[in-house]
This record gives C-alpha cells, sequence and structure tokens, in this order.
C-alpha cells in the first residue's frame, strides 16, 4: 500500500513536471512587464482577428467560407489559450512598489507557471492553419483531401515532438527533440515552399495574377513566421539561461504566433475576398 501510494506521488510529481513550466526567480519590472505586454499583445491581436475574420464570412462566395470559419476558429482557440497563459502568468509573480527602490519589485509566489497551453494551442491550430490554406486555394477535391491530411498530421507530429524538449533541462535533450521535430517541419515546409507552388501559379489563369500573388505571400509568410519557431526554442540551448531565456522565448513565440495566425489569416481572407470578386465579375460578364 505504501509502495503504491509513493509510486502514485512520484507520477503526480512527473505528471507536474510535464504540464508547468518551472520559473527561475530575479525578475525586474522591466522584463515581466514585457512578457506581460506580449502576452497581451497576443490576446488583442488574435481577439480582433477572430472577430474581423466571422463578420466577412458572408462577404466571400460559399465555397471559401468554411475556410473563412477555420480562420477564425483559429484566432478564436489562440485568444482562448493566451487568456489562460496571461493568468498563469500573473498568477506566478507578485508586483508591488518598493518604495526604498523607487520601483516595482518582482517576485514569485510559488504558483506555477502553466505554459503547456502554448503547446495545446498549437496542437490543435497549427494543422488547422494548413486546411485553411489548402482549402482557399481551391484545390480539386482528392488532392485537398490528401495534403490536409498529410500536412495536418505532420504538423501535430512535429508540435507532439516538440514539447518533450521544452521541458528538458539539459541542452542535449533538448537539441535531441528539436532534431525529431525539424524533420516533420522540413517537410512541411517543402511542401509549402515547393509542393504546393504549382497549384498557386495555376490561379494566375483562372483567377488572375492578383490571386496568385496573394496565395504566394500566403504560402511564404507561414515559412518565414515557422522560420521563427525553431529559433525561439533554441534560446536556451546556445547558454541563455535565466530570466532572459524565459522573457526572449515568451516575447517570441508570442510575437511568432500572431504572424502565423491573425497576420496569416488576413491573406487568407483577402485571398477568398479577391477570387469572390473575380468569380462574381466573371459571372456578370457571362
Amino acid at each position: 500500500m505504501l509502495a503504491r501510494s509513493r509510486l502514485r506521488l512520484e507520477l503526480l510529481v512527473v505528471l507536474r513536471q510535464l504540464i508547468m513550466a518551472p520559473l527561475v526567480d530575479g525578475w525586474d519590472y522591466g522584463s515581466w512587464s514585457a512578457v506581460y505586454n506580449a502576452l497581451s499583445f497576443g490576446i488583442a491581436g488574435m481577439g480582433s482577428a477572430t472577430i474581423f475574420f466571422w463578420l466577412q464570412i458572408y462577404n466571400v462566395n460559399k465555397k471559401y467560407r468554411t475556410a473563412l470559419t477555420i480562420t477564425g476558429l483559429v484566432t478564436a482557440i489562440a485568444t482562448y489559450h493566451y487568456f489562460r497563459i496571461f493568468n498563469s502568468w500573473n498568477d506566478a509573480f507578485d508586483v508591488k512598489f518598493d518604495a526604498k527602490a523607487g520601483d516595482y519589485a518582482v517576485s514569485l509566489t510559488g504558483a506555477p507557471f502553466n505554459d503547456a497551453y502554448r503547446y495545446v494551442d498549437w496542437i490543435l491550430t497549427v494543422p488547422l492553419l494548413l486546411i485553411e490554406l489548402i482549402l482557399v486555394m481551391g484545390l480539386p477535391a482528392e488532392e485537398t483531401v490528401s495534403k490536409s491530411w498529410t500536412l495536418g498530421v505532420a504538423s501535430a507530429v512535429m508540435v507532439a515532438l516538440g514539447y518533450p524538449g521544452e521541458i528538458q533541462d539539459s541542452a542535449s535533450g533538448r537539441w535531441m527533440w528539436w532534431f525529431f521535430a525539424m524533420i516533420p517541419f522540413l517537410y512541411v515546409v517543402a511542401e509549402l515552399a515547393v509542393g504546393l507552388s504549382e497549384a498557386s501559379q495555376k490561379l494566375a489563369t483562372t483567377h488572375g495574377a492578383s490571386v496568385a500573388s496573394l496565395t504566394g505571400y500566403a504560402r511564404w509568410l507561414t515559412v518565414i513566421s515557422w522560420l521563427t519557431y525553431p529559433f525561439v526554442y533554441i534560446i536556451k540551448m546556445l547558454g541563455i539561461s535565466g530570466v532572459t531565456a524565459t522573457a526572449g522565448e515568451q516575447i517570441g513565440y508570442s510575437v511568432a504566433d500572431v504572424v502565423a495566425k491573425a497576420v496569416f489569416g488576413v491573406l487568407i481572407w483577402a485571398i477568398a475576398a479577391e477570387k469572390s470578386k473575380v468569380e462574381s465579375e466573371k459571372g456578370l460578364l457571362a
């Protein structure tokens, strides 16, 4: 009975380590508020984007409404998780004005900071990001289903492989999981850069150069914004530690998320709107 209780306690400790990100002490107000503002920026950016996308659904042709609905769903999920990360960040710190120092003093409360919300968000939204791009491109039905499955699964595997490294204390452990996660990552990036380029070029003949250009921008924005994540991931593997590493990681991920979801979503809406406009004009001419 005692052995079983001890095993249960050890499992709970391991589970907590898997979910809760340990925070170092020694935070100054500037570093703490920089993360605070970055998380606030994430909430504002994702939340306002969600409202915009869903208001625009009935302003595009019916066949693009699913893509725009998913676009809003992605930012809605991200908004929820950014609220949770923001609240967890605030709960982990006690910020009070220190009259002697003439500045705010920041100390840990002992409450854990749950950064796992970020990975839960990614495993839900990253596959949807790729699916919304595929849907708005208007590929043949069979190719749409095939690429949605392959890219969606590959991106989910990428996120799942990245998380074990995120909670590693040793640089070697982080590098190992980073390497594993980069395999599906490179596959997805190659598909975006090369695999979908032919379909993007075909749009120039069916919907005009403006639609083809917007689609190209969306593909390359995804590639560029995604390249941010592996570099933010390795901050702690480059000899950077403590407050600087944690602050850099949180700010870097927050900015990358807004670009990869909210800004990318604006391009998805622009493609859907432009294609709808071209198709309507062709319908009138016909």
